[in-house]
């Protein structure tokens, strides 16, 4: 015995939210899509053309599909057309590719997606899910939307042009020497500017109309001959000073582009050329990519950004300034690993926000080893006398205190040293294991204090029972994320170009990280405890699932009406039977057959 199944049968359009199930993660995406201000759409109003889908219709649908690991603008809109949960959400609208595209990289969604996930962080708040205790930072590197061969580098760029300059001053000095053209006024004597070497070019020029005219005039083939022959070395000369303008012009817009960064590829200028830990050839090649920082606590992703740095240490202080900024208040631990560990973010986090890090530091662990104890050339085991000043070497020398020193790095930040520097090496035993000095040159210590009061103040911090074990939570916090949105949403590559646009898309990946983890929270939650802790369906729903439909079929007016025990209805007209199936117990959907 089969079930019924007849592809004749008329079956009416329902309510999608009917066939969604209770616990299904369209809520989720519905009731924070829901959840955000009003205010926050009004850049969206337009008072001309025809009336725009609304932006929480069009929020509800790229978060809805970013959760199924669906990131293209085609596939998003084959999935309005195919999916029930994006068919309720979209609530029969259909927008194409084009309209989503445009939507998901428009600016002001920049400021719907900053909105998401501070109303989601207070309902995680709302539920006891977090406790604001502390939070978990960690960065990764994703590929961008860029050809993976397109790079250009700034040490080339910068090679290419010192030689263009020399090469330019030589040509020009010839052009005088050879009065081809005469001499023009110069800022500087050391290199041609873009508008020196289009005054230089002009003239070749004029040289050149010259000598054309001068050929135009003449009728006597051999002065005719002889002027050619003159013309020559101009148009050569001319021809090299129209490429060395281009490529002036190419270099300065290089080095524009460039900003603090020695790369950027040319199919997405913003993108960095970074060694990535996974390789489309296994070979450890280097790809276009951003490097992506993470705020997290109890697995959920709180805040975000991007950088075009590889490395992490100088992306700590701009990302903690845009969480106070956009998202939240900062919690009284800041939780990161030895990557972030320097003295510039030490005393921003204990000076000027008054937090305390629980960030280790390069050698941190190597410190806790006992051949770094006891080895006796390690400067941080020599023995120090505080009243003196002063250190004592393996061999029993005083290193007494020499001059304060300040190191400024590329970045501008600078650090202050005490030297210290021994009376005399020059008949020490032990000066070849001690010092890589030059001979007559003594051994010289050089001690950051302030960065070895920080490293004191970790390592007293993180030897603490309560502190400790909240490091020790960081690689169960912040790691799974980006395992979640790596392996389970497979978002490995950004599918769209630009910083902006960029950042815009990496928000709507995360958000559907924490719906879905959200979501599964919950549903585990509830099948423990027995119950449905999630709301149930809309009031809509509800007040159809305890009543029959009543409404006219076109074409067909009931002529009778019959009700029976099962919870089947039916109406009767001319001969067909038209039956209205519900099965309240097992929730089962409503439709109409004909039998």
């Amino acid at each position: 015995m089969f079930k019924e199944y007849n592809m004749n049968q008329l079956i009416l359009p329902l309510d999608m939210e009917m066939k969604l199930q209770k616990d299904d993660i369209a809520y989720a995406v519905n009731e924070l899509v829901e959840s955000i201000p009003g205010e926050a759409f009004t850049g969206f109003l337009r008072e001309t053309g025809c009336p725009a889908y609304h932006p929480r219709m069009m929020m509800k649908i790229l978060l809805c599909a970013y959760t199924q690991s669906v990131f293209s603008g085609r596939k998003i809109e084959g999935l309005l057309k195919d999916s029930v949960r994006m068919m309720w959400l979209a609530q029969g609208y259909e927008p194409t590719y084009r309209t989503i595209n445009r939507f998901r990289v428009h600016p002001e969604v920049k400021e719907l997606l900053r909105q998401c996930f501070v109303q989601f962080r207070c309902r995680l708040v709302e539920e006891k899910q977090i406790e604001e205790e502390a939070i978990f930072i960690d960065g990764t590197k994703l590929e961008a939307n860029a050809n993976k061969y397109t790079f250009v580098w700034r040490k080339a760029v910068e090679r290419y042009s010192a030689s263009l300059v020399e090469k330019s001053n030589q040509m020009y000095e010839e052009l005088l020497e050879k009065n081809i053209i005469p001499e023009i006024e110069r800022e500087s004597s050391d290199e041609l500017t873009t508008n020196e070497l289009s005054n230089i070019l002009n003239k070749l020029e004029d040289t050149v109309q010259t000598y054309d005219e001068k050929i135009e005039e003449s009728d006597d083939t051999e002065v005719r001959k002889e002027l050619r022959s003159q013309r020559k070395e101009p148009k050569q000369y001319r021809k090299k000073f129209q490429d060395f303008l281009q490529r002036k012009e190419k270099y300065r817009i290089d080095m524009a582009i460039f900003g603090d960064r020695n790369s950027y590829s040319k199919t997405d200028h913003d993108a960095t050329f970074m060694r990535m830990k996974e390789d489309h050839m296994s070979n450890g090649q280097l790809k276009a990519g951003y490097n992506v920082q993470v705020a997290t606590e109890g697995q959920y992703a709180l805040a975000y950004d991007i950088y075009p740095n590889p490395t992490d240490t100088r992306t700590l202080i701009p990302f903690l300034n845009l969480i106070e900024k956009d998202y939240f208040e900062l919690p009284e631990y800041i939780v990161a690993d030895a990557g972030y560990g320097s003295e510039q973010n030490y005393g921003d986090i204990l000076e000027n926000r008054k937090r305390t890090p629980l960030i280790t530091y390069n050698q941190y662990r190597k410190e806790k080893t006992k051949k770094y104890k006891e080895d006796p050339f390690n400067t941080m085991n020599w023995a120090y006398d505080e009243e003196a000043d002063s250190y004592t070497c393996p061999n029993g020398r005083r290193l007494g205190f020499s001059h304060f020193s300040k190191r400024t790095d590329k970045y501008g930040f600078t650090r202050e040293y005490k030297a210290y520097e021994c009376d005399d090496c020059s008949d020490c035993p032990l000066r070849s294991l001690c010092t890589k000095a030059q001979e007559g040159n003594n051994r010289k210590l050089y001690i950051n204090e302030k960065w070895e009061m920080h490293k004191t103040i970790i390592r007293a911090k993180l030897s603490e029972e309560k502190t400790g074990s909240l490091y020790g939570q960081r690689k169960i916090d912040v790691e799974p994320v980006f395992g979640f949105l790596k392996a389970n949403l497979a978002f490995t590559r950004f599918s769209v170009r630009g910083n902006d646009k960029v950042k815009n898309e990496l928000g709507f990946a995360f958000m559907a990280v924490n719906l879905r983890k959200y979501t599964a929270i919950n549903n585990i939650q509830a099948s423990e405890n027995g119950k449905n802790t999630r709301k149930k369906a809309s009031a809509h729903q509800k007040s159809v699932n305890t009543r029959f439909f009543c409404f006219n079929l076109t074409g067909c007016v009931p002529a009778s009406f019959l009700l029976r025990k099962n919870g089947e209805r039916a109406y009767r007209k001319s001969g067909c039977l038209f039956r209205l199936w519900n099965d309240v117990e097992n929730d089962s959907a409503f439709c109409w057959k004909f039998v």
